[in-house]
């Protein structure tokens, strides 16, 4: 407050002059003035006349109390007891009376100030000791910055009308006890009977059990009838056993090695990795659902997944009420402040896309991440100051004080039920031993680690406070804890006598008429085709403007051209492919999901999927307009990532299989970006958690001139991922082809992710276009042959995928080369090595198989193709392409024409000409060109 305030001959102007502002703006003053006029409302009996001659000194006084309430509400969580084993850090200023012109002498003072704690008039001595109660315990309150005076009241009522203390019946506090005794038991039941071996236990932040058990059956009693839940692997066979109810003998089993089967065509994942889901019964008898998804050692990776997983439950299961469920993510104190993950993550939260209605952040606050100190892992304040951007409220709590985190994660399931928002939890809490079990934090950490020994556990300390309140015996809890270890010692013990936890997978929920797929189901495509009658219909449907409409002339244009695609020429372009794959998709009952950057119009200018009028910002979607039994599409601009957005579509397909989900990026090198959910879910999800998925990715890819950054959607790392059949990898050269590889998406009983190479330049090639019958009569063709030449003819064959074939094909056409074929490669993975075979055989002449492609040597697809070859009839395939190179594109336009100029005349032996150098400029930077 200005120093005039504390002026007595001027007290009264100033006061005067603060009601002045306050009238013509209430936000223009403090926080004390605005409650003191509130409360007092000098003006209300004559609003004109000035305050002057009403204020007396005592009014600054209130003023000030008012002031120091705001001050304990906004700065409060800054001096609370919510670190167990180390000294808070200081901050300056303090809540000290004088730093709010009060002091010592003001305390038995009665000021009516106390109204706006809802105590009515108190002494000072008893509003600082409210204050202190509800904001400096084991509960601190960071809600402030929140913009919405309706939830800042809420927040503050909720807190301030028990002063944030927990008050639970005997059965409560009871339940609560028997939860922290399994996760404190069970730590201690692994640590002697496996000593040794990993388990990243939760030991330190056991109340997380507890508060996991209470946040089930809170949001139960509000509605909620299913959680999904991500975290890391510290605490997750504590979670596992805990929570989720896997049972102690199956645990005990992958201890013991058990799991492992020589029937299994799986390979499995570590102990500590794996997901889970169950049925449980809460003391109300609801009825609730608990996904535990997998997640890698990539810790904030599974964010995106379990928000994606969530959302494709409110859009299916829930009918888009997302009140009944509700995503749960544990987080790690250094892995939330350090990772871009949880930032790309969270700036989902709002969008229409992706929200899902709030989630319930939990941070499993160790104040050390492996081995660096908190003060080296981040610059924030707290590890939560990432709540900032969604205008999160964030709670602060003591990991020693068990019922203060049951109280404050009951709090923000009410938070996220009533106001659908994110909300944190910071459990502060500590990592009983090093990274692992066989680590020596003592190397790094002496003296916190000397204080950790001697801390005792979060069970031991409550059953001295129930001792202490006279609410149990030390006896009935030495029996209790006697009790469950027996439970998990027999439960060893039945564990030592399997000889095998291996079952055969069977799939349930939406999975349920989901099998596993065998080798045999690669060999020939299954039919995709639709009746001409159909597909011309929905043609015409999806390329008519509405009349009453008025679009942008280069629109109606296009569309113009679409609709006599439909109607007269009956030959359909890549962008009319891709509407007619989604449009009977659609009309079938088949829901369809696009996201990605820009996906409405495309980056490329070719899709416009979403129509924007001419004159306002209403928006028209043909493909919502098919029939009136289709199902919903839905396609949504994401904000400008790939990580958090890839997940989250893995997660959105992981859910239901029975739907379309497609991520474009918005250049295929920007993959690159999301590497980590390629790797670890997309790649490797089924034979590590025998999780199917048939998620798409259209990553636009090949060699226009564009430079490195433009050019390759590193076909190289997908195939150098390829094994066990795990995903599908195609470079289409037809619309049609196309049209046949998403449909074929759901034409099986079984879910594979599927990669497509999507092009750029052919989008608007004069030659990339499919007539009729391809799509009515043909299914998807993983090889296609020559048939412009004679098979008897040829003597030498050119394995190609991707556009490279069309610029092969016009040196063919225009030099009229009757001895060369240019054999198509549709699908890279899994490879067509027979049916390459058949078609190489079928030139009967042919001495010379070769691969050619744009990419260099060690990139593209021929690093693969060279390996699997090896035991085929062209075993001795030469390669032609540009030379190894660490960069995957030239950025210089004229070197990238050479280098193109060269691959078509090496291809069939010619000279560099004119004509060869004009037809490898011919498709450069033509991307984005409209016309």
């Amino acid at each position: 407050m200005d120093n005039l305030s504390y002026l007595s001959g001027e007290n009264a102007e100033y006061i005067d002059s603060q009601y002045q502002a306050y009238r013509q703006d209430p936000d223009s003053v403090e926080f004390g003035w605005r409650k003191f006029f509130e409360g007092f409302d000098f003006g209300r009996e004559t609003p004109q006349a000035s305050v002057s001659a009403a204020a007396p000194e005592h009014f600054l006084k209130e003023v000030n109390v008012l002031n120091l309430i705001n001050g304990y509400r906004t700065r409060g969580h800054l001096f609370t007891k919510t670190n167990p084993v180390r000294e808070r850090r200081k901050h300056t200023p303090t809540l000290e009376l004088v730093n709010f012109g009060l002091s010592d002498a003001d305390l038995n003072t009665v000021f009516n100030s106390g109204v706006e704690l809802g105590i009515g008039a108190a002494k000072l001595s008893d509003i600082i000791a409210f204050l202190e109660k509800t904001y400096c315990g084991s509960v601190g309150a960071e809600y402030k910055f929140v913009r919405t005076p309706e939830v800042l009241s809420w927040i503050e009522h909720k807190m301030e009308s028990v002063r944030n203390t927990p008050s639970f019946s005997i059965d409560e506090k009871r339940r609560i006890l028997k939860k922290l005794n399994e996760a404190v038991s069970f730590e201690n039941f692994l640590g002697t009977k496996f000593l040794g071996q990993k388990r990243f236990s939760l030991e330190g932040a056991e109340a997380l059990i507890p508060a996991l058990d209470s946040v089930i059956e809170k949001g139960a009693e509000l509605g909620i009838e299913e959680f999904v839940i991500g975290m890391a692997h510290r605490g997750r066979l504590n979670v596992l056993a805990n929570i989720m109810q896997k049972t102690y003998m199956d645990i005990f089993a992958e201890f013991e090695g058990k799991g492992y089967s020589a029937e299994s065509p799986f390979g499995g994942d570590v102990k500590y990795h794996l997901g889970y889901s169950t049925d449980v019964t809460t003391n109300n008898g609801n009825n609730v659902h608990l996904s535990l998804c997998p997640n890698p050692s990539h810790l904030e990776t599974v964010n995106g997944v379990v928000e994606g997983m969530t959302r494709s439950k409110i859009d299916f299961k829930y009918d888009g009420d997302n009140a009944r469920i509700a995503p749960i993510l544990i987080h790690g104190d250094a892995s939330i402040a350090g990772q871009g993950i949880v930032y790309e993550v969270i700036q989902m939260a709002g969008l229409d896309g992706y929200k899902t209605g709030g989630t319930i952040h939990l941070v499993i606050n160790n104040q050390i991440g492996f081995t660096t100190n908190y003060k080296d892992g981040r610059t924030s304040t707290y590890c939560t100051d990432i709540a900032k951007v969604t205008l999160s409220p964030v709670f602060h709590v003591n990991g020693d004080d068990v019922e203060a985190l049951v109280y404050a994660i009951n709090l923000a399931m009410e938070y996220r039920q009533r106001y659908k928002n994110d909300v944190f939890i910071d459990i502060l809490c500590y990592r009983r031993f090093g990274h692992n079990e066989a680590d020596e934090p003592k190397f790094t950490q002496p003296l916190l680690y000397k204080a950790i020994e001697k801390h005792a556990n979060p069970r031991d300390i409550y059953i001295q406070q129930l001792i202490g309140e006279g609410k149990m015996e030390a006896s009935l809890a030495k029996e209790m804890e006697k009790d469950f270890r027996n439970i998990l010692q027999e439960r060893l013990n039945d564990a030592k006598e399997i000889t095998s936890t291996y079952k055969d997978v069977k799939f349930g929920g939406a999975w349920a008429e989901m099998r596993i797929a065998t080798e045999k189901d690669f060999e020939v495509s299954p039919d995709t085709t639709v009746p001409e009658a159909e597909l011309l219909d929905i043609a015409k449907k999806i390329s008519t403007l509405p009349a009453e409409k008025k679009f942008f002339k280069k629109i109606e244009k296009l569309f113009d051209e679409r609709s006599k695609m439909a109607t007269t020429s009956h030959i359909f372009d890549w962008a009319m492919g891709e509407q007619l794959a989604y449009g009977t998709l659609l009309d079938e009952g088949k829901r369809v999901r696009l996201s990605g950057q820009d996906v409405k119009r495309g980056t490329f200018s070719h899709r416009h999927a979403v129509l924007t009028l001419e004159d306002s910002e209403e928006e028209y979607t043909p493909l919502n307009n098919v029939s009136e039994k289709q199902a919903a599409f839905d396609i949504f601009n994401s904000h400008l990532s790939e990580y958090g957005v890839l997940g989250f579509e893995y997660g959105y397909a992981m859910a239901n299989p029975n739907a379309l989900t497609i991520w474009e990026a918005q250049f295929g090198d920007f993959f690159n970006g999301a590497q980590i959910v390629v790797d670890q879910y997309i790649a490797s999800a089924e034979t590590k958690w025998q999780r199917e998925n048939g998620l798409v990715m259209l990553l636009p890819h090949g060699y226009e001139g564009q430079g490195p950054e433009h050019s390759s959607a590193r076909i190289e790392r997908f195939m150098e991922l390829c094994a066990d059949n795990n995903m599908q990898v195609v470079n289409c050269t037809t619309p049609a082809n196309f049209f046949h590889a998403i449909r074929r998406q759901f034409a099986r009983d079984f879910r594979k992710p599927l990669v497509v190479f999507s092009p750029k330049s052919l989008l608007r090639h004069p030659k990339c276009v499919s007539p009729l019958a391809d799509f009515t009569s043909a299914n998807f063709k993983e090889v296609i042959t020559d048939a412009n030449v004679k098979p008897a003819d040829v003597t030498r064959v050119l394995f190609c995928s991707g556009k490279i074939y069309y610029e092969l094909l016009e040196k063919q056409q225009t030099d009229q080369i009757k001895n060369v074929a240019i054999v198509r490669v549709e699908q890279l993975y899994p490879t067509p090595l027979a049916q390459m075979e058949a078609v190489y055989a079928s030139f009967k002449n042919a001495n010379e198989a070769v691969w050619v492609q744009e990419e260099p040597e060690n990139m593209g697809a021929w690093p693969y193709l060279l390996r699997k070859t090896r035991k085929t009839t062209f075993n001795d395939i030469e390669v032609i392409s540009r030379k190894e190179s660490s960069s995957t594109a030239s950025g210089y336009a004229k070197q990238h024409a050479d280098q193109q100029a060269y691959i078509i005349a090496k291809s069939f032996e010619v000279p560099v000409t004119e004509s060869v150098k004009k037809i490898a400029k011919k498709s450069a930077n033509k991307v984005y060109n409209e016309d």
